[in-house]
């Protein structure tokens, strides 16, 4: 009997052991995946911040390590700074950036809300055409968009983007919605019907305020959309008052040839740094924005 327990013990000492180290094994394949991939992932913008921190000459000659700089200056950014074209690109994405986040959201709220609570025939069909319409690449759809932006008089006029934007944002905003105002408890709905709450009500005073992460996410979303969109300004804008950053910054600081690399990269780095801004100290709310609609109750 006693041979019998050892040897049992023993068996499940070894799968204890074997377990133990194909936990180890995965741990430490799955840190080496992810290193490798924050290596791939950083060195493009650790390339752009120390490009933008040298000198036309010291990039112009080429020696030395490119990924060293051997005499750091902030001149490049001082000199777009002061310039009256990179200040138009700036307020001018700041414009466009501002009003789409507003558009996009009120409507992706509304449309969420109306989709998921009111209840209409058709809601389940809609909500899931309005999540495909957001598969739809935005290469196919500029040239199409492009003639209505022509009949209505807006083609180099910023606030075509204005128009265009909302496209690409609320479908995606408006599926994050979907799936964090599924994820309220509908007790919620017949208390506040009960008590005489309308539906704006009930969306003011208890689906906004409870589902505020979510409405975080869907608004870095739609910031980061409207923001770093290159295809669209490039289409429909071709004048300095009228660029944008993504734009701007390309066709003003390439002529023919001569590419200004030192300034090119230091209005990189400055158009990087609201989103940076915004998703460092809005990360949480944005994943749980996301993983919202996973669960329910």
């Amino acid at each position: 009997m006693s041979s019998t327990t050892a040897t049992a013990g023993a068996v499940a000492q070894a799968r204890r052991t074997s377990l133990h180290r194909q936990r180890a094994w995965t741990l430490k394949a799955s840190y080496a995946v992810l290193t490798l991939m924050v290596v791939f992932f950083l060195v493009p913008p650790f390339y752009m911040v120390m490009t933008s921190l040298k000198s036309s000459a010291e990039i112009s000659a080429q020696q030395g390590n490119p990924w060293i700089v051997q005499h750091p200056t902030l001149a490049n950014f001082a000199e777009l700074i002061a310039n009256s074209n990179f200040q138009t690109f700036f307020v001018n994405s700041v414009i466009v950036t501002v009003l789409v986040v507003v558009i996009s959201m009120s409507i992706s709220v509304l449309a969420a809300f109306s989709l998921t609570r009111m209840g209409f025939w058709g809601s389940q069909t809609l909500a899931t055409g309005v999540f495909l319409t957001y598969l739809i690449p935005a290469s196919l759809l500029f040239i199409p968009l492009f003639q209505i932006i022509g009949k209505l008089g807006l083609i180099n006029s910023f606030w075509c983007l204005v128009l265009l934007y909302p496209t690409l944002a609320v479908p995606f905003c408006t599926w994050i919605m979907i799936g964090y105002f599924s994820s309220i408890p509908r007790e919620l709905d017949e208390a506040a019907l009960i008590d005489g709450a309308g539906y704006m009500q009930m969306l003011l005073r208890i689906f906004i305020p409870v589902a505020m992460p979510g409405i975080i996410a869907a608004t870095i979303f739609a910031f980061t959309a409207s923001w770093g969109a290159f295809l669209y300004p490039l289409a429909y804008l071709y004048t300095t008052d009228q660029m944008v950053l993504t734009v701007g910054i390309v066709s003003d600081l390439i002529r023919g040839d001569v590419f200004q690399w030192g300034k090119i990269m230091a209005g990189c780095v400055l158009a990087a740094v609201p989103p940076v801004l915004i998703y460092a100290f809005l990360m949480d709310y944005y994943i749980a924005g996301l993983t919202a609609g996973a669960t329910k109750g």
